[in-house]
């Protein structure tokens, strides 16, 4: 009885553990955050419709990423880190298209 039940927490455990691996909360919430700021600098005018292409362009670029960390069952420290830096590179255009002398007339 034991061994059963040591085996069935091992099993579990581990898989808890691939699955906490893979999961990318705080990369999910910042997409939805800048994909938020994109939308509302479209209703307002902020951004022309050529910035918001290349805005949601970048956003899927980021998306492939993510995917492709998610891939093997396990998001490492490096690809983290990737992911990271392509989220504030498009934080940044982001901010610099919504701000720049364009806007949609």
């Amino acid at each position: 009885m034991k061994k059963l039940f040591l085996i069935v927490f091992a099993t579990t455990f581990s898989a808890i553990t691939v699955s906490a691996q893979t999961r990318t909360p705080g990369v999910d919430k910042r997409e939805q955050n800048q994909q938020n700021r994109i939308g509302n600098g479209i209703k307002n005018g902020s951004l022309t419709r050529q910035e918001a292409v290349r805005l949601e362009k970048q956003q899927g670029h980021i998306e492939h990423i993510e995917n492709k960390a998610k891939a093997d069952g396990n998001v490492t420290a490096a690809e983290r880190a990737r992911l990271q830096a392509a989220e504030n590179r498009s934080s940044r255009n982001i901010y610099r298209k919504k701000h720049n002398a364009r806007s949609r007339s």
